[in-house]
């Protein structure tokens, strides 16, 4: 039977052994948790969720939507664990990170056509390999990545938010609702006067940092800023950020308050909440004073503080081909977040595109890059074409698809039109291609 290895049980990796395991590869999954941990990691299971448990919009008038849509269609494991696992969210597919990652841990575990090594994998290995060991690669791997690549690795920083109990959340100052009443009433919201947000403000300019080495150069990825960070860019940042009250009426007093602080559920259950949009890296100490200064918050039970995380991706315009195989060693492919792509579903995305390559260039066959009217496509498109000089890790967006020849005024409705051609596009180069599983 033929054989392909894949390094790092991450969304892009467990995606990718799933691609190729279902289409009768025997893969070797290589994952050095629980023998070697990460600052980010909790468990050991496969696709563990280290920052929000949210995988974003839901519809396919988003662009994250329509990538979503495309993978179920592919057979995707990760998103059929996210559909089995979903938690209420309004707009959006947040998912109970706990089932979600155990669900996919128990079916990659016991596919036929797969063999799990935990252990940690010190150099890149001969033949076919799938490198997915996500941006805490470890450094002896790493090290063997830059030669691989003849290139060095960027590298930014990123945060994960604090998650607290229901229980020990004060219901009668915050309020249930979904912004602009957009779905179920999901989310917590703890509103906030405009005094409350000046000492919460002032509070937050003044608390104390966490050290991490390299971030005081400003090294870190714009989708995903700490919160003292969008703070000290102006007092009402906030308030057009992750804080904006906009479409939130506190029906207590049928007004808009100056600033919301949202909570999203964090499990199934719903016992436990993640503060929305507060990654961090203050102190865990400072976390405490500084955030039970929210309305609603003074005596929170906080079960994970916010923490902050090394992350490294390569500049994949120079050394990365659109099928995601190293241009300098195409046995060689790579997938998740250090391909340069961004968001959990972006990583799930480049494993299945990553799997569907391996497997081709295994067979013999031409890698495939899907049609640029299809998110799949677009993503991969823009890691090769992307202007290398200024790299950036990048999510899905609208703007990386070819605009419609047609004018639609309506932003909804456009959108929704570049979704129907996209999936009409995608459908027929899988037909044209054969890739039914």
């Amino acid at each position: 039977m033929q054989q392909i290895t894949v390094i790092g049980a991450g969304l892009a990796g467990s995606e990718a052994a799933w691609q190729l395991a279902e289409r009768g590869i025997m893969v070797n999954l290589y994952e050095m948790r629980p023998t070697k941990t990460t600052p980010a990691h909790q468990t050991d299971r496969f696709a563990e969720l280290v920052c929000s448990n949210s995988l974003r919009g839901a519809g396919i008038e988003n662009a994250v939507g329509l990538l979503k849509e495309e993978m179920r269609r592919l057979g995707s494991l990760i998103m059929e664990a996210a559909d089995h696992n979903a938690v209420p969210a309004g707009g959006a597919l947040a998912v109970d990170r706990e089932l979600f990652s155990s669900e996919i841990t128990k079916r990659l575990e016991q596919h036929p056509n797969l063999r799990v090594h935990r252990e940690e994998v010190h150099s890149l290995p001969v033949g076919m390999t799938i490198v997915a060991s996500g941006p805490l690669t470890s450094d002896d791997l790493a090290h063997d990545i830059l030669k691989a690549t003849g290139e060095q690795a960027l590298s930014f920083y990123d945060a994960a938010a604090p998650i607290v109990t229901l229980e020990s959340i004060d219901l009668e100052k915050a309020f249930w609702a979904s912004r602009y009443d957009k779905g179920d009433a999901d989310y917590l919201n703890c509103p906030m006067t405009r005094e409350e947000y000046e000492a919460f403000y002032k509070a937050l300019l003044e608390a104390e940092m966490a050290e991490v080495q390299g971030f005081e150069q400003g090294r870190v990825f714009e989708g995903c800023l700490p919160v003292e960070v969008m703070a000290k860019r102006g007092i009402q940042t906030l308030t057009f950020g992750p804080l904006k009250p906009v479409g939130l009426i506190d029906p207590r007093t049928g007004k808009k308050s100056h600033a919301v602080v949202q909570l999203r559920k964090e499990n199934q259950a719903g016992t436990l909440f993640n503060l929305v949009g507060f990654q961090t890296h203050l102190k865990w100490g400072e976390q405490k004073r500084v955030f039970s200064l929210i309305p609603g918050l003074e005596k929170a039970e906080f079960v994970r503080y916010g923490v902050m995380h090394r992350n490294t991706f390569l500049n994949a315009p120079k050394v990365l081909k659109a099928d995601f195989s190293l241009r300098l060693k195409p046995e060689l492919f790579f997938a998740g977040q250090m391909t340069g792509v961004e968001g959990y579903v972006e990583s799930a995305a480049s494993g299945l595109l990553a799997g569907l390559n391996a497997w081709r260039r295994l067979n013999q066959l031409d890698t495939l890059v899907f049609p640029p009217e299809s998110s799949l496509g677009a993503l991969a498109r823009h890691l090769e074409g992307a202007p290398s000089q200024s790299f950036q890790p990048m999510n899905i967006n609208f703007g990386l698809l070819p605009p419609l020849s047609e004018r639609i005024r309506d932003k909804r409705q456009k959108n929704a039109r570049i979704s129907e051609r996209a999936l009409a596009a995608l459908a027929e180069f899988c037909a044209r291609e054969d890739l039914g599983r």
